[in-house]
Formats: C-alpha cells, sequence, structure tokens
C-alpha cells in the first residue's frame, strides 16, 4: 500500500478590522424563506449575476434594481429557512451582498452559505437595525454598529471566515491543496 503523500496546508489569511464599512442595511423580518429569495421559478438559473435580478422578486420589489454591491441583508429569526436550495445564497452574492445578518438562521441555509463565500453572522438584537442602517460589521471585535449603535455578534471561527475570504468552499479547498484541481 503507498504511504499517503502529506500537502502542506497554506495558511488563509483571516480578515482584520471591519470587513464591511458603512454598508446599507436591507430589512427583513422572521422566517424569510428561500422562495422569499429567489422564487422557485427561476430555479433553472445557475448564474449567480443572473439570479440577482430576480432576487426578492414578490417579497421586495426594489431590491434587485436598488442592491449595490457590499449591502448588507438584517433579517430576523429563522432566516433562509424552507428548501435546501443553494439558488438562494448565489443570488445574495450576485447581486453583492456578502453578509447576512440575523437573529437566528435555518441550518441549511447558513451552510450553503458559507459554501458560497456569504458570511452569516448571528446577532441577537438584529431585530433592532433599522432599514437603511449604515452598518460596520467588527468581526474581531465581536459586534456590529447601526447608525451608531453597538450591538453583539456571535464569534465567527476563524475556519469559517477562511472559507469565506477564500470566496467560498471550493476556493478554499483549492488553497489547502487536499483536493485535486481539474485544469480543463
Amino acid at each position: 500500500m503507498a504511504a499517503k503523500r502529506t500537502v502542506p496546508v497554506q495558511k488563509v489569511v483571516v480578515t482584520e478590522g471591519a470587513i464591511a464599512k458603512n454598508a446599507r442595511a436591507w430589512k427583513f423580518g422572521d422566517d424569510i424563506d428561500t422562495d422569499a429569495i429567489i422564487p422557485g421559478r427561476f430555479l433553472t438559473i445557475n448564474n449567480p449575476d443572473e439570479l440577482a435580478k430576480h432576487a426578492f422578486e414578490g417579497t421586495r420589489d426594489e431590491f434587485a434594481k436598488k442592491v449595490q454591491r457590499g449591502d448588507v441583508i438584517v433579517g430576523g429569526r429563522n432566516f433562509g429557512c424552507g428548501s435546501s436550495r443553494e439558488h438562494a445564497p448565489l443570488a445574495l452574492m450576485g447581486a453583492g451582498v456578502k453578509i447576512v445578518v440575523a437573529q437566528s438562521f435555518a441550518r441549511i441555509f447558513f451552510r450553503n452559505s458559507v459554501n458560497v463565500g456569504v458570511l452569516p453572522v448571528v446577532c441577537p438584537d438584529a431585530d433592532k437595525i433599522a432599514d437603511g442602517a449604515k452598518v460596520t460589521l467588527k468581526i474581531k471585535d465581536g459586534y456590529l454598529e447601526a447608525d451608531g449603535k453597538r450591538y453583539a455578534i456571535e464569534p465567527v471561527p476563524a475556519f469559517m471566515q477562511g472559507i469565506i475570504d477564500a470566496g467560498g468552499l471550493v476556493e478554499y479547498a483549492k488553497i489547502l491543496g487536499e483536493v485535486p484541481v481539474c485544469t480543463r
């Protein structure tokens, strides 16, 4: 039996300081499901930029037209519930949203978000953040500021932040060198 080849792990640089600064908050309530984020009729689309054109269609129609790169989604409890579709965080990523702050997340949406490079941040007081608030997120310091008010966030594990910094799980795996990369 051949000896297992070990590959040195390349250190992933975890973001320092504020990862969002004065980002506009798009406020949503409790139980925002994946159908509200991207309606099922668009699930034949796999391109994040195309999905973004339909994000929150039928829920908040102005979102797709007015969202800007770097804006932040703020939700209540159970954000991303419903089906396990990866299209929901892909649509947000295509719209330029890299951070979703909520009181709690549906487990599968949370994992899918990390896997595609969208950072889910748990903030027990997210319901106190106003729509349109200017949000600055300081992960290392354990808080976010919204219109000058400070709210505690749950710690983001370094490995998870590393996946986000890499651009998602596939890119992270490539950095680690543990998975052969297809060059075709």
